[in-house]
């Protein structure tokens, strides 16, 4: 009776450990707390708000910074700070409260591209190309970072990351890595595809920063039958730059219809898993195939161990290890009903539960065939 009895408690203590696992396995890291759709060219003291390709929060206040990356084209280059009410019943509300533009180190703001494009800029007197920005865990400043341009041979713009005040005044800029650098070989950074993302990382000592897709010696673009390798940038919060690592993005996820050579897959945004850990980042990688629509993905990255490539010229043909990558959520699986060009990613604050909140957020482009949603995940 007693063998008996133990058999049955055993069998029944298997079982309930199956189907706690099987419960565990299938319940998602990462589910949809729900979105906010910024209206279309709302204005907002005296700007339109549109293109804004980052997010990030302000752990001082718990706003949010955006940045637009409006090339000075329809009003200065400049970010906003806005409250989110974000919680576990979904995303309540988005109030714009602020907008500054950035300034040059004369105080002036930046020109529109047309007046770089007759004749050469120098690189004090020209335009930018905002798509990242982070507050600053030390200051409290706007580090931003921009993509430059490349238009041979009258416009070679480099890319920069640039730090602001608060009221959006000049404060310094770091200097880049010699393969960041535009040049009119074929060589250094493809135009439009260069900085796309930087984080803070390890309390703030160091910043880390992500090109789109690979310098024009690391080889072609990501393509429906093939990935490619692009590069990640550590520096410490002054400039001296300590590594960089090969990180591998997918293949474009679908055939363009009909096919287009410029479709492509990129990074468009990465931040820190953990405020103090120097190692973990999720990266998004953003896709668009004419005819098929956009892809968004966000993986979690994991540079220990990878091949520092900085003084590595070309990585094409050598045999590096990159940073290891997984999935943490296809944008496609979580039940939202339309997924645009999402640019930015930030986390928000703790949920009662222990989840983790991730804004992003979908770069319109000042188009009325896109929209500018803020997405709110959760997060185990």
């Amino acid at each position: 009776m007693f063998r008996r009895c133990l058999t049955v408690t055993v069998t029944a203590l298997l079982v309930a450990g199956l189907s706690s696992a099987a419960a565990g396995a299938s319940a998602p890291r990462v589910r949809l707390l729900g979105e906010q759709i910024v209206p279309f060219n709302l204005p907002f003291q005296g700007t339109t708000v549109g293109g804004l390709s980052s997010i990030d929060r302000d752990p001082r206040t718990g706003d949010y910074v955006f940045i637009s990356d409006d090339r000075s084209a329809i009003n200065p280059a400049r970010f906003y700070r806005a409250r989110i009410d974000v919680d576990a019943r979904g995303v309540h509300a988005v109030d714009f409260t602020e907008t500054h533009p950035f300034l040059r180190p004369d105080g002036k703001t930046y020109p529109p591209l047309k007046d770089c494009q007759a004749t050469p800029c120098s690189q004090a007197d020209a335009t930018v190309d905002p798509e990242e920005a982070r507050v600053d865990p030390w200051t409290g400043n706007i580090t931003w970072s921009q993509e430059g341009d490349r238009v041979p041979p009258n416009l070679l713009l480099d890319p920069s990351i640039r730090q602001a005040g608060r009221d959006g005044h000049f404060v310094s800029q770091l200097p880049l890595p010699a393969n960041e650098h535009m040049s009119a070989q074929q060589t250094g950074p493809q135009r439009n595809l260069t900085l796309e993302g930087i984080t803070y990382a390890a309390g703030g000592s160091l910043l880390v920063s992500e090109l789109e897709d690979p310098l024009i010696q690391d080889g072609p673009n990501p393509t429906p039958s093939a990935g490619a390798l692009s590069r990640i940038t550590v520096q410490s919060r002054f400039g001296h730059v300590l590594a960089q690592y090969a990180y591998p993005i997918e293949p474009l996820f679908a055939t363009p219809k009909p096919p287009n050579t410029t479709d492509t897959n990129g990074v468009s945004s990465m931040v820190a898993v953990d405020p103090w850990d120097p190692t973990r980042y999720l990266m998004v990688e953003r896709a668009y195939a004419t005819g098929v629509g956009n892809k968004v993905r966000v993986y979690e990255i994991n540079t220990a161990g990878a091949t520092n490539i900085k003084d590595v010229d070309s990585i094409a043909g050598r045999t590096v290890r990159p940073v290891s990558k997984k999935l943490l959520v296809d944008l496609d699986q979580v039940g939202l009903a339309k997924v645009d060009n999402v640019e930015g990613i930030t986390w928000g604050p703790r949920l009662p539960s222990g989840e983790r909140t991730l804004l992003l957020v979908s770069d319109n482009n000042f188009s009325s065939g896109q929209i500018t949603q803020v997405i709110a995940l959760a997060v185990r």
